[in-house]
């Protein structure tokens, strides 16, 4: 959940590490450091941001040096301070690293170290790791890259490296195992990142390590990509970024979570251009196509997901079984790989990640696959781990989301979601073909209603000025709706660390209701259509224990109205896609309470967006 940056070239390496990191802050910001090499290696490292290792780092050392690697860390092993902080060196001096992930066996490598004569100044695994290279470099008297390979066969865990060696001042040696790692090409030039934010605006050109694969990426030479269980030479593949500058930055919005909000009518629309073609009544994904037989011959469809993408699981549960007649199960990817589950090769596992390198859901994609499973990847980052240990898969098409908070990322999900859903429906002949054209139709006026729904962004800025204080907060949905109230209390506590609960509205009564009195906040999601009438009964309750009721409503509600202490109304829409409605004044709603409150809404405290260790 760290960021690297790296660069070795013609240029000043200093100023494109510091900007790649602050582009790589959304994967954590407890603290970052630099190292940058002109004769000498260069250190500098802080708890806190980047913005404070600029600081630091122009009191504290020179910046010369053409060649540079760089960390904004995400703390496991040892608490966020200066000590702690990557890079680190090891006992010479003479080697430097930055790592992402987790070294599990890092304990008894350590020991054995200390027996050895090593002294370890940090509570890291990262310093292990760092000089059992260096032990593996002298005790058998070998170059950086084949000391790098030799150790990592040594380690358990989890890992995206970057190793500088002063011997050897011209080379960057890198590797991945379960975390994401970039190599951009440029002209006599090399970028090494987490992701390929930091380079974009220098090279369209990246090559993407896979699992258990190094580099040695050397100045004015080819990169060298080998396997690291048998050092074997691999064939490395340019492939050129989609990305583009303007998508990771910010537009004039004053965060990036608003933009991303805003870019939801757009994103929704990717994500279905080529793919939904309303007027000639046909839906068409090639992932699904290919492979129509394992989803229609499934004895039934488990969902795999955490955090914001679950709960877009619990909707496509509620779809897919309304309008497929295919069982579905939604499980915690974390809790899944864990408890033995039941895997039939009938089975079709669905691992939904924005990132596409979520830990768990890799891991209980694997677990899925030894049991011969089917597995489908929905994931919104091209070439990303999920994507290609997938069976087949959709991407989603939301562009960048650097927002840790995530919302286009959840609505374009859906929206995936529910053309696969579609798609079998018709192939199974469980939805007239009437009912299938009108879904078709709807989904193509999602866009549209979105815009709609994001006019309501002075209303709730009305409402978030009246509960910005508000210590706890109640959410309650019914049908396609409750994975909505999940998500909706998810966002406030994520950026505005208030505290919140999804509950089903009917659930109301058998415990939360205990906490309502007049200063308890219930957002209740009550569109005309589904269970209007109960939701109708559940407010009224809430009324009666005197809550403070918030409701979304469909334009023209008026049973609701009156009984709510304020209204935000959405354009209508059938009950199934209502998610795709309902979740944008909610997403509105906690962004303007963060923002009363003063907290840092696009990177809140002890988050990070891409969670790439257990």
């Amino acid at each position: 959940m760290c960021g690297i940056v790296g660069y070795i070239g013609h240029r000043e390496a200093y100023p494109i590490v510091i900007k790649g990191l602050k582009r790589l802050e959304y994967r954590g910001y407890d603290s970052a450091g630099v190292m940058v090499y002109d004769g000498a290696i260069k250190v500098c490292k802080t708890k806190g941001k980047v913005v404070a290792l600029e600081e630091k780092a122009q009191k504290e050392i020179t910046t010369n040096g053409s060649i540079g690697i760089g960390h904004t860390r995400w703390a496991t092993h040892g608490v966020p301070n200066d000590v702690n902080s990557h890079p680190h060196l090891s006992n010479s001096g003479e080697l430097a690293i930055v790592h992402n992930g987790i070294i599990e066996n890092y304990a008894p490598l350590k020991e054995e170290l200390i027996k050895r004569g090593y002294v370890f100044h940090s509570d890291t695994d990262t310093e292990v790791l760092v000089n059992l290279i260096e032990e593996v470099q002298k005790k058998e008297k070998i170059k950086l890259g084949k000391a790098v390979q030799l150790a990592l066969n040594q380690v358990v865990g989890a890992y995206a490296i970057a190793v500088f060696d002063v011997k050897n001042p011209h080379e960057i040696v890198a590797a991945r195992l379960g975390s994401p790692l970039a190599i951009g090409v440029g002209e006599g030039e090399y970028f090494i990142a987490s992701d390929a934010s930091p380079f974009i605006e220098y090279t369209s050109n990246a090559v993407y390590l896979e699992d258990g694969e190094m580099a040695n990426i050397s100045l004015n030479k080819a990169i060298k990509i080998r396997k690291i269980k048998d050092d074997s030479l691999v064939d490395p593949y340019i492939q050129e970024l989609q990305m583009n500058l303007e998508q990771i930055e910010k537009g004039g919005f004053d965060h990036f979570m608003l933009k991303e909000i805003y870019e939801q009518p757009s994103v929704i629309k990717d994500t279905y251009r080529g793919r939904l073609h309303a007027d000639k009544g046909i839906i068409q994904m090639s992932g699904v196509e290919d492979h129509l037989e394992k989803f229609l011959n499934a004895d039934r469809i488990i969902i795999v997901a955490c955090g914001t993408s679950w709960h877009a699981g619990l909707v496509a549960e509620y779809i897919i079984e309304e309008f497929a007649r295919i069982s579905v199960e939604v499980e915690y990817a974390s809790e899944f790989r864990y408890r033995n589950p039941i895997i039939k090769s009938t089975d079709v596992v669905i691992a939904i990640s924005q990132s596409g390198e979520t830990a768990d859901t890799m891991a209980a994609i694997k677990l899925a696959k030894e049991h011969g499973a089917f597995v489908f990847g929905v994931c919104n980052v091209v070439g990303s781990s999920i994507s290609r240990e997938s069976h087949a898969g959709a991407y989603t098409h939301a562009g960048p989301e650097i927002g840790v908070a995530s919302t286009k990322a959840f609505t374009t999900q859906i929206t995936v979601l529910t053309m696969l859903a579609l798609r079998l429906a018709k192939a199974k002949g469980t939805l007239s073909h009437s009912d299938f054209h009108r879904y078709l139709l709807e989904l193509e006026l999602i866009p549209e209603k979105v815009k709609e729904a994001l006019e309501t962004a002075e209303r709730t800025k009305e409402i978030a000025t009246a509960f910005k204080d508000a210590p706890n907060c109640l959410y309650l949905g019914r049908g396609y709706n409750f994975p909505v109230a999940l998500e909706g209390a998810l966002k406030l506590k994520e950026i505005s660390y208030i505290h919140a609960e999804g509950y089903p509205a009917a659930e109301m009564k058998h415990g939360p209701i205990a906490l309502i009195d007049e200063q308890m906040p219930v957002i209740v999601i009550a569109p005309k259509q589904g269970h209007y009438d109960k939701i109708v009964s559940n407010i009224q309750e809430i009324k009666s224990r005197s809550g403070k009721i918030i409701a979304v409503v469909t334009k023209g509600d008026t049973q609701v109205r009156e009984l709510a202490d304020y209204v935000i109304e959405i354009p209508e829409t059938s009950d199934a896609l209502s998610p795709l409605i309902t979740t944008i004044p909610l997403q509105l709603l906690s962004y303007y309470i963060a923002v009363f409150r003063d907290c840092n809404v696009d990177q809140p405290r002890n988050l990070a967006k891409s969670v790439t260790v257990e």
